[in-house]
């Protein structure tokens, strides 16, 4: 098949991450940079610039066979093989719990891109170069692996070694005696792991084909070293694709859960970048500036980068709704970061019939007053612990409103917003009520994690913030306003909204530090009172519409987060000076989780410090350069995208997941709003 589209285009052309031989040929630096794609109903492939998997999580399918849940690990890799005359040349890149690398196919890259979200490889073997590309097809549980012979004197032979397994995606795999059946079918195999797993398949068009069943013991994950985890797995070597290629010829092998997944390669490749084009058409106001100018290389990069949260999630009774993946490789979605990254990632991509989706979705999801938390992966009832998910629902409904003026859509969902209001008065899960004292939220007791801040190693709650943390209230106090709003745009009483505030919010000013001159954390804390730490949730009191502070209150807010949290990346979840703090965030599962919010900078916080400083100083200039070296970070941990968090010490190291989505939609909210905006 001759090349066109994609692989014809020039190395870098077109693209805002392209590195050469001086990254791709450095192991280190290579394996830092991870890659992934998604396939809009919970699976995904992801992996390495060097093509080496470091996690348990790279792979070239984890398919979602219960979607979006059910995340099962099937394709791990190829490996791949180029023989020119008599000399043979390995393309893959594999890492051994002996400590040995073998192959280092890495040393042949000549370049990586990222062309628009499509991962794309140019190797050097002898005089000939090849291309590889990898992409997934939307709304299914199919990947295309598709080489380019783009030049070569000579035929290349191609042979493909498909590297398979069946496993949640969190677990890895140790094989003993395990046997799965490889049934040889038209272009390729059917592989069934046990009696009851999903079939799957590998094909080839075009390839000789000779299934295998050969284990390959011992692969080693070196990130899953870092986190304390299994860090071993054994994948099985299930087929040998053998093709002879021309110049300008392509061949792809297709691993898919469908028996008649399409083998046209051409057309699957240009339906996705015509899905993409879409995308960035679509987010036009926010790929320019006020001026007419277009925005930097990275945000049309990120609103790709958004595009990859958004799923499908069924809902009883009837068609599927939208929801959020909070963060890959290892979260499912979750109601609050949902709710958080909803206005970045929906509404600043020009993308509101999504947003319109996911919160008529999540209406139908409301119990005793609550919004889900999270959805388990195995399947099965939500579990109902935060006491911010729902609070953030209204803003994400109030920016919906904003931006559409869609007062069908704000109807359908006012009687569930008034029963959320409702259950709170009269208090829900986990204490969670109104203090009638001075109408505001109290929440929490012992064991229980109900805030952002939600790490928990047994019953040790690391973050304890049982009581009435600050921007649970500056959320309540918002949530109060925009019903006032609703419910005069509806023509419907807003009375009890409006009671209701007149008491919460001149309470608010109890938050007030004088001392410290910024807000207490959380007031009203059992054995604790006041807790005093500076941490950055009082950033919301500003960034939020309701005005809560005075202006001076509201600057020495700013400027405290500023001189004590504030670095390149996001804000330090505590202070350097306060007790507790911990720099680095690494180690087995206890030491990381005991980092968590003790100090590790969180991404999504940069977006609401941005608005606040921007609200405060009156500085354009100034706030939008906040943004700059987190958006810039798209070309050193997951490319194209943003990271979850990093360390609270220079320099600041990215960590957790690769691409985290309320740091995505945050960051694009924060740089629309203050390219809009008037000056305040």
């Amino acid at each position: 098949m001759p090349a066109n589209g994609l692989l014809s285009r020039r190395s870098g052309e077109n693209t805002a991450i392209s590195f050469g031989p001086e990254i791709c040929n450095d192991l280190a630096a290579a394996e830092q940079r991870e890659w992934l794609l998604t396939n809009g109903i919970g699976g995904f492939a992801s992996g390495t610039v060097a093509g080496s998997a470091t996690r348990r999580y790279h792979g070239l399918l984890i398919a979602a066979l219960n979607p979006p849940v059910g995340r099962t690990f099937l394709a791990g890799g190829l490996d791949e093989i180029a023989s020119i005359n008599d000399a043979s040349y390995p393309l893959a890149t594999h890492r051994w719990a002996s400590g040995t690398i073998a192959p280092k196919g890495y040393l042949s890259i000549q370049n990586f891109r990222i062309d628009c979200a499509i991962p794309v490889w140019t190797y050097q073997v002898g005089a000939s170069r090849i291309a590889k590309c990898i992409w997934m097809r939307h709304d299914e549980n199919t990947t295309y692996i598709q080489y380019t012979l783009l030049e070569s004197a000579s035929p290349v032979m191609l042979e493909l070694k498909a590297l398979v397994n069946y496993r949640d995606f969190h677990a890895a795999t140790h094989a003993g005696d395990w046997r799965m059946r490889i049934e040889p079918i038209e272009n390729g195999i059917c592989v069934t792991a046990f009696e009851g797993a999903t079939p799957f398949y590998a094909r080839c068009k075009g390839a000789v084909c000779e299934p295998q069943h050969i284990w390959y013991r011992d692969f080693l994950f070196p990130r899953e070293s870092e986190r304390g985890l299994d860090d071993r797995e054994d994948q099985l070597y299930a087929s040998r694709f053998r093709v002879e290629m021309q110049k300008d010829q392509t061949v792809t092998v297709v691993f898919s859960t469908e028996h008649n997944a399409d083998l046209d390669d051409c057309a699957a490749r240009e339906e996705e970048l015509k899905r993409e084009s879409n995308i960035r058409s679509a987010a036009s106001e926010v790929m320019q500036t006020p001026s007419g100018e277009a925005a930097p290389s990275w945000i049309p990069q990120l609103v790709l980068a958004a595009d990859q949260f958004v799923i499908k999630r069924p809902l009883p009774g009837q068609a599927a709704g939208k929801s959020v993946i909070a963060g890959y490789p290892w979260f499912g979605d979750w109601g609050r970061d949902t709710m958080i990254a909803l206005p970045g990632i929906a509404l600043s991509t020009g993308r509101s019939d999504v947003a319109k989706q996911i919160l008529l979705a999540f209406s139908r999801l409301v119990d005793g007053g609550m919004l889900p938390n999270n959805f388990p992966d195995a399947g099965g009832a939500p579990e109902y612990n935060t006491m911010d998910a729902t609070l953030w629902y209204f803003e994400a409904a109030r920016q919906y409103f904003a931006a559409t003026q869609d007062s069908g859509t704000l109807r359908k969902l006012f009687a569930t917003f008034a029963r959320i209001v409702t259950s709170h008065i009269k208090g829900t899960r986990y204490n969670i009520h109104v203090d009638p004292a001075d109408g505001l939220l109290y929440g929490g007791g012992p064991g229980v994690q109900l805030t952002w801040m939600d790490a928990k190693v047994g019953d040790w709650v690391v973050t304890a913030r049982t009581g009435k943390p600050v921007e649970i209230n500056a959320l309540w106090i918002n949530a109060l306003e925009s019903m006032v709003q609703f419910a005069n745009v509806l023509g419907s009483s807003s009375d009890t909204y409006a009671n209701l505030l007149q008491k919460a919010k001149p309470s608010f000013g109890k938050f007030w530090n004088a001392q410290r001159n910024c807000c207490f954390d959380v007031l009203d804390s059992p054995g604790v009172g006041s807790d005093s730490s500076l941490r950055p949730n009082q950033i919301f009191a500003v960034s939020l519409g309701a005005s809560l502070l005075s202006a001076e209150q509201q600057k020495a807010v700013v400027d405290a987060c500023a001189s004590s949290l504030l670095t390149p990346f996001g804000l330090r979840s505590l202070a350097p000076h306060e007790p507790g703090y911990v720099g680095v965030y690494s180690g087995g599962p206890r030491e990381r989780d005991a980092a968590y919010h003790q100090g590790t900078v969180w991404g999504w916080l940069l977006g609401p410090f941005a608005l606040a400083h921007y609200r405060v100083y009156k500085d354009r200039t100034t706030a939008r350069g906040f943004l700059e070296p987190l958006a810039r970070s798209i070309d050193s941990y997951g490319l194209g995208t943003l990271a979850e968090i990093f360390d609270g010490d220079a320099p600041h190291h990215p960590r957790g997941c690769i691409a985290q989505a309320w740091t995505v939609g945050e960051l694009l909210r924060a740089w629309k709003e203050i390219q809009a905006r008037p000056r305040p």
